[in-house]
């Protein structure tokens, strides 16, 4: 059955691949101006695979020039009308979802059973967020004999810049809140992984008016430096490294007072207290890693900070777990995780694991290519114990299967090696004692914490970090009115001397 199946989605990958990949600007599937591609590359078969637009400045400029067209009639119409428009997003990737979930496989390397969860996950968003249109609303305040009011506008053209790690996602979601909001969007998925993003263009191509939403693809900072430096975009929306992030942030500063939203890099910690469960924290604390993608999430709880009397159950607990996992093809249905995106990101991570080694941590499983890997940026669920609070591998974003576990004894403020690092983004906190956990959960200085879980989010609750990991908050109702600014309007019916 699964060969049937992974010759099936073989096939059809092939299909989809021989297709002409155009950016998607001003209503319209167009090559560059200039002409010029950028080769994307199979992080399995570590070939060129397809081929796509690269896109200049001055398809940038045109992307801009065309929202700034079309985004009056787009504001002016009714919340409802826009949540409509929102709605049919979530219907046609549904209606796509195979070959959606198919293109995040190839180019990005995740299993498909998993992206097609982010599919799913993606529709469920649009959905959530065309049912809140009509919280873009104001307040009154009875001052005086006179009416005073608040409205809430858009900002106008938005900039949505997108990471690899979860292509059509990042790619659906960023486009939800802005659109029902009353802005129009241009969409800049990241390098490594356009190929969905490119495909929900087509999709797209015959729903909404002309600049309302677009897709540029380009290799390099070129397009996104572009797109955050005009002048007429004063919305921008980045998630990603926390060095892009503070780049983003000085070109806008350069050319412009504009809001921006960056959700950046975690180093996540899970706190585990000595009541805990061992078994409930072995199952979090993998699940955590988020093993399926390579270890390639920023919400990802990296530091596994445990006390000493539970750490080696804990950690043999979940080498049994990791043994027999299935690596390979991500359009393989059975496999259980796939390459890491690219030979970049591969060698940081064999970089980081080796530097650990070397200053005394100890590989507990993983440590490298998979045997059974012939080709491709396969990279084993690792776990490093011994790790010092001050090694890199437990300050630095690694964004790879790499858990780095550190002990702690009743000497140790767990809370306090959690806060030793700048990232902000989550947090977990393991104990069967309510009041203890809660205490820790509200020390620790991040913007999203788990008791007794971990990894899942919950749509309508914030997301976002403290620190350097980010400015803003997603997944919510605050993501939405973060796309309006407030405006206060006075009705004067007396007359002041």
């Amino acid at each position: 059955m699964n060969d049937t199946v992974l010759a099936d989605n073989q096939a059809r990958a092939q299909e989809m691949l021989a297709t002409q990949w155009q950016l998607f600007l001003d209503g319209g599937l167009r090559d560059a101006q200039n002409g010029a591609t950028f080769d994307v590359v199979s992080p399995h078969a570590e070939q060129v695979i397809a081929q796509v637009p690269n896109a200049s400045v001055d398809d940038a400029d045109a992307a801009v020039a065309a929202a700034t067209r079309a985004w009056p009639s787009w504001a002016a119409m009714p919340p409802t009308e826009r949540a409509k428009y929102v709605s049919q997003i979530a219907s046609i990737i549904e209606a796509n979802r195979d070959d959606l979930a198919l293109l995040d496989a190839v180019d990005g390397g995740a299993p498909i059973g998993i992206m097609a969860m982010d599919v799913n996950h993606s529709a469920a968003v649009c959905r959530y967020f065309a049912g809140l249109a009509l919280e873009t609303k104001g307040y009154s305040v009875p001052l005086t004999t006179g009416t005073h009011f608040t409205v809430r506008e858009p900002y106008g053209v938005v900039a949505a810049i997108v990471p690899f790690n979860h292509p059509i996602l990042f790619a659906v979601t960023k486009l939800a809140a802005p659109l029902v909001a009353g802005n129009c969007v241009i969409l800049k998925p990241a390098e490594a992984t356009p190929l969905s993003a490119l495909w929900l263009g087509k999709l797209l191509s015959d729903v909404f008016p002309p600049g309302v939403v677009q897709i540029l693809t380009g290799d390099g900072p070129t397009v996104p430096s572009r797109l955050v430096k005009h002048p007429d975009v004063t919305r921008i929306s980045f998630t990603g490294s926390e060095q892009t992030g503070r780049r983003i942030l000085r070109d806008a500063a350069d050319t412009g007072v504009k809001e921006v939203s960056l959700e950046l890099g975690g180093k996540n910690a899970m706190v585990v207290y000595p009541d805990a469960d061992p078994q409930e924290v072995a199952d979090a604390a993998f699940r955590g890693m988020n093993f399926a993608w390579s270890g390639q999430s920023c919400g990802s709880t990296s530091r596994l900070v445990i006390h000493e009397t539970l750490a080696d159950k804990v950690l043999n607990l979940m080498v049994d777990r990791l043994q027999g996992r299935r690596i390979g093809n991500p359009v393989d249905p059975s496999n259980e995780q796939g390459p890491m995106v690219d030979k970049r990101q591969f060698d940081r991570v064999t970089g980081f694991v080796s530097e650990a080694v070397e200053q005394g941590a100890r590989v507990v499983c993983g440590g490298g290519t998979p045997a059974t890997a012939q080709h491709g940026y396969y990279f084993e669920p690792t776990i490093l114990d011994g790790v010092d609070t001050t090694d890199r591998v437990a300050v630095e974003e690694i964004f790879g299967p790499v858990l780095s576990v550190i002990r702690w004894n009743d000497g140790d403020d767990p809370v306090d090696i959690a806060n030793s690092v700048r990232y902000g983004l989550t947090g977990s906190v393991f104990s069967n004692d309510v009041r203890l956990a809660l205490r820790a959960a509200k020390r620790i200085r991040a913007g999203y914490i788990w008791i007794n879980g971990s990894a899942r989010h919950f749509i309508g609750m914030p997301f976002g970090g403290y620190k350097a990991s980010g400015l803003g908050r997603e997944e919510s109702i605050e993501e939405l009115l973060s796309y309006t600014q407030v405006k206060s309007i006075h009705i004067v019916d007396e007359v002041t001397s």
